[in-house]
């Protein structure tokens, strides 16, 4: 048991060089002298959550050259909610075979608007106060993206916690977010747009990858105080479906070594209450445990709002995790709904 011990506290470590790459947005807000910016929203019965997004933008201290949602074939009066907030509405025309929805949509956006950078943002996330003036202060050309901060509301979105830490530590600071993407319209060109990347579900990953080659440079940081959204809020089948359509093609677009990294740590967090178990030495495996827990805390914290006792009780969140990325890597290339469509998992 000693060995296993030892070897919980040097996985336990590995937390520590994960932690260190999650570069924070930039505290300085950018100068109001900022490029032109039009924001592109994709839309698909997005009506409950648009009202957010475009307020927190109307209160922006920067002040976007244009507001433009993509209505993309939705039912329940996203294009009136959208009209009525002050944003152009854009109606997609049908989806071309090939296509995602998502990204079909930006392409629709990026041909319509007319600003000097373009700004993709989901339409479940909004702008903390200042937060579009501190992601312009943080970009510098290229392809630059935001992990927005997990704003938890009801406790079953506490089982997102691992799904957000690996996301984040396997994408910042060189890669890209699916739910916000600032780049220049030249950069765009060159990467080849979101038609580089149409029939994709995970079109952030593979677009990063072609910027790269075009010799754009891409620069992602995490978004707290600047960028935020509620993952799943509406049950636990959201939860599942949602993580499940594409979450293990997306470890698979993680660095190598970042992925070995991430495994390892959180096989040394399960061996802290396996330790426990079998070894019926409470007060030092209580103690490994304890400390394992507060690491999980602290480093939840910089993505999002989870509660203290998800960090304090982290195996069930990081179980719910093992298994739904099984499920995930399971039906890899199998037919998933999501919203209203049946699209092929990546």
């Amino acid at each position: 048991m000693l060995i296993l011990l030892l070897v919980t506290l040097v996985l336990w470590a590995a937390g520590f060089f994960l932690v260190s790459r999650l570069r924070p947005v930039a505290a300085a807000p950018a100068s109001r002298s900022s490029p032109t910016v039009s924001v592109v929203i994709p839309a698909r019965n997005e009506a409950h959550n648009l009202p957010g997004l475009l307020r927190s933008l109307a209160s922006q201290s920067v002040t976007p050259h244009e507001v433009i949602v993509v209505d993309d074939g939705s039912t329940d009066g996203t294009a009136k909610v959208a009209r009525d907030l002050g944003a152009k509405v854009l109606a997609s025309p049908p989806l071309p075979e090939g296509w995602r929805g998502k990204t079909w949509a930006c392409h629709q956006g990026a041909q319509a608007a007319r600003g000097e950078l373009l700004l993709f943002v989901d339409a479940d996330t909004w702008f903390e106060p200042a937060g579009l003036a501190r992601i312009l202060g943080s970009y510098a050309g290229g392809a630059f993206s935001v992990g927005p901060y997990h704003a938890v509301g009801r406790p079953l979105e506490d089982l997102s916690l691992f799904f957000n830490l690996s996301m984040s530590v396997g994408t910042v600071p060189d890669g890209l977010f699916g739910p916000m993407l600032l780049v220049d319209r030249e950069s765009y060109r060159r990467a080849g747009g979101h038609e580089a990347v149409k029939h994709r579900i995970l079109e952030n990953f593979v677009l990063a990858g072609r910027c790269r080659a075009a010799g754009v440079p891409t620069r992602s940081v995490t978004g707290r105080g600047a960028l935020a959204f509620r993952m799943y809020p509406h049950g636990l089948r959201e939860v599942v479906a949602g993580w499940t359509k594409a979450f293990a093609s997306g470890a698979g677009q993680t660095p190598r070594g970042v992925l070995w990294l991430i495994v390892a740590w959180m096989i040394g967090l399960m061996f802290a209450p396996l330790g426990w178990v079998l070894s019926g030495d409470w007060p030092q495996w209580g103690a490994v445990y304890l400390l394992c827990a507060a690491q999980v805390s602290w480093l939840s914290r910089h993505v999002g709002a989870f509660r203290w006792y998800s960090a304090l009780l982290y195996p069930v969140p990081l179980i719910f995790f093992f298994a739904v990325f099984a499920r995930s890597a399971l039906r890899s290339g199998r037919p998933v709904t999501w919203k209203g469509r049946e699209i092929r998992a990546d």
